[in-house]
């Protein structure tokens, strides 16, 4: 099929997860729209992708896509990010394949910092262990909560990462909470005034609270290991609502059973989901969610909005501010011709 028929015709675009009615609708009314067979993962969800690709011309993405996706034949047009991380999809072959490639950023970096914030909350005032108390009728649990309990205010939080995410946690920490605020961030000089650069070593020996809020690259793959964590109190907290990679995660096991950092919540992890076998299961200093930090009302309604009206713009030939590989079109230029 031409380039020029395809545009004539309705287009077809895929969604690998299901977005809300609202945007599924918006993207219904100009487009057919696909929805991969729900409950598919790993291998099966690969296949199904690797076996519909030929035949759609736009994709919008919530799960992590196989690698050779886009070597196979394809009349893709557009690919969308239900999200901000493109660690889902590998970009470089889109941009080789002449694909554009875009995300939704800032719709769920609000939703994301709330759950960090949260976090900080749950884990300084024990919330899970007098849970477990109030449950198991021990309610004398009660008179150890001043020894094992702190407060926000006047500690320090260290974040890493400074986008969108990281700048909304450190609004509600500074000016919510009176903490005292760190950063370390790739353009030190773009910190407002309240919040002090900060190299990595250094970040993790003053911090009491460590956010995690950095994108997923070759430079942050791991970053996290047992040499940074040694800089650690053995009272700080480390909060991931990132990407798990960015944590080696065995590093992070041993300096928690060992007393060298105090704590851990942890949205994300290196494998999807957690193996039932993980020893992070058995650690009582961990809280675990099933990455769901950017995961609220709100945020799944700005993300599936954005993403299906990116979409949209994508297959009129139209090159909305938010691809995230612009040199794309320097592959196949006459695709928009």
């Amino acid at each position: 099929m031409t380039q020029a028929s395809r545009v004539a015709s309705r287009p077809l675009v895929l969604l690998t997860d299901a977005i809300v009615p609202e945007a599924h609708a918006r993207l219904a009314a100009n487009a057919d729209v696909e929805l991969l067979p729900p409950g598919l993962i790993g291998a099966a969800s690969d296949q199904a992708l690797r076996d519909r690709i030929a035949q759609v011309d736009g994709l919008i993405v919530r799960r992590q896509l196989p690698g050779d996706l886009f070597e196979r034949e394809h009349r893709l047009r557009a690919v969308v990010r239900h999200g901000v991380g493109v660690d889902f999809i590998p970009v470089d072959r889109a941009t080789a394949h002449g694909i554009p490639v875009a995300n939704t950023p800032d719709t769920n970096s609000n939703a994301v910092a709330e759950f960090a914030v949260s976090a900080m909350l749950a884990m300084t005032r024990r919330l899970a262990t007098f849970d477990d108390a109030v449950r198991d009728g021990d309610w004398n649990r009660r008179m150890i909560a001043a020894e094992q309990s702190r407060e926000l205010r006047g500690s320090t939080l260290g974040i890493i990462g400074f986008g969108a995410i990281g700048r909304r946690v450190a609004e509600i920490a500074g000016a919510g909470f009176g903490m005292k605020l760190l950063a370390h961030t790739s353009t030190p000089s773009k910190l407002p005034p309240h919040v002090a650069p900060a190299e990595l070593s250094e970040l993790f020996a003053r911090s009491d609270y460590i956010v995690l809020a950095c994108p997923l690259t070759a430079a942050t793959r791991g970053m996290v290991n047992k040499t940074l964590l040694a800089h650690a109190r053995p009272t700080t907290v480390l909060v991931n609502v990132a990407r798990g990679p960015i944590i080696q995660q065995a590093d992070l096991i041993d300096a928690l059973r060992s007393g060298t950092i105090g704590g851990a919540v942890l949205d994300v992890f290196e494998q999807h989901p957690l193996p039932d076998d993980s020893p992070l299961r058995d650690l009582r200093n961990v809280l675990l969610t099933p990455h769901i930090a950017g995961l609220t009302q709100d945020a799944s309604m700005a993300m599936g909005l954005a993403a299906a009206d990116t979409m949209l713009a994508l297959l009129r030939g139209e090159r909305p501010r938010n691809i995230v590989n612009p040199e794309f079109n320097a592959v196949h230029q006459e695709t928009f011709q």
